[in-house]
């Protein structure tokens, strides 16, 4: 942690596009979390509906700042632009149709400052690259949520075993849904999980691939077994749509990608990081530019060059605060 060790700025990092209709609900949760030491941030992917009019009434709020990318970049490239200029000492992402339980990051928090935390000799802790006995931070904490599905279903997500569906599906059977891995996008992560593998894969598996990515170099995953989150299916989520659901072309593809993979895990014990890779980035304006940091982890060099560009021209808002 790069400020007190036992009281970590965590960012809330939001992501979203053309949710007018549900954005304030997310922010609003964002900020009444029970944790003090927050800022939330929201990435406006170039939305074209009121989402802009929508988040007015947070900007006197010196904990929020609001983002609005030029261009669209996918769910996966919003999240690296809110890694890439935040810094905060712990990062956690909440979908715009997320609604988090008050207490959620606290929980986290708490965990991931947890200090009498050890690698017991029962385990075979050198698979992870660690040494019996030795005293463990942990790198993400996730909890456990319910889903509901569009048909009105509620579905609570406890199996943790899934969170390893891609390497073991023989363990999977009696699971209500196929695969567990929106466990990921919510948890809180240390930010020097980042600096050590890289930001998300540019594809709509990108909570998945990056949940194996940290599981399988070994770093401490810690699961609160709460329900501290509500995630909500509709019929516009990436999931629903007819073009990204699970059985698309699209995220058939993406799968393919994420295990092959795996079998670079299976053949030398590591999967490598994933620099950011958006020259193209750019921002049309901020309303709290004072909040912008740049984070410290992997970029590609016409990355890096575009991150520093936005940093010292980002633009004045203009917004007015409703």
């Amino acid at each position: 942690m790069t400020s007190d060790p036992l009281a970590p700025l965590v960012d809330i990092v939001i992501p979203t596009w053309n949710r007018a209709h549900l954005i304030v609900g997310a922010i609003r949760a964002a900020l009444e979390q029970s944790w003090w030491n927050i800022r939330v941030t929201v990435i406006d992917d170039a939305s074209t509906d009121a989402t802009e009019d929508a988040v007015r009434c947070f900007l006197a709020d010196p904990r929020f700042n609001y983002i609005r990318l030029l261009q669209n970049l996918g769910t996966a490239n919003a999240k690296n632009a809110g890694l890439l200029l935040t810094a905060g000492d712990a990062v956690t992402f909440h979908d715009s149709d997320d609604i988090p339980h008050r207490d959620k990051v606290l929980h986290q928090v708490r965990v991931l400052t947890a200090q009498d935390i050890g690698a017991d000799d029962c385990l075979n802790w050198q698979l992870a690259g660690k040494e019996a006995g030795q005293r463990l931070e942990v790198s993400a904490a996730l909890t456990h949520h319910e889903l509901i599905l569009p048909d009105g279903r509620r579905v609570e997500i406890r199996r943790d075993l899934s969170l390893l569906d891609d390497v073991f599906p023989n363990l999977q059977m009696g699971a209500q849904v196929p695969g567990e891995w929106t466990h990921i996008n919510s948890g809180l992560f240390r930010a020097d999980v980042f600096r050590r593998l890289g930001g998300f894969e540019d594809c709509i598996e990108e909570d998945r691939e990056f949940r194996n990515r940290l599981i399988l170099n070994g770093e401490i995953v810690w699961i609160v077994p709460e329900l501290l989150l509500t995630k909500i299916e509709t019929p516009d989520s990436l999931t629903q749509s007819t073009v990204s659901d699970y059985d698309s072309a699209r995220r058939r593809a993406d799968r393919q990608k994420v295990w092959a993979k795996v079998e670079v895990w299976r053949e030398n014990g590591r999967v490598a990081p994933v620099p950011v890779d958006i020259p193209t980035l750019g921002v049309s304006h901020v309303s709290r530019p004072d909040l912008l940091a740049r984070r410290d982890m992997p970029v590609t060099p016409a990355t890096s060059a575009r991150v520093a560009q936005v940093l010292a021209t980002v633009p004045a808002t203009g917004m007015a605060a409703q």
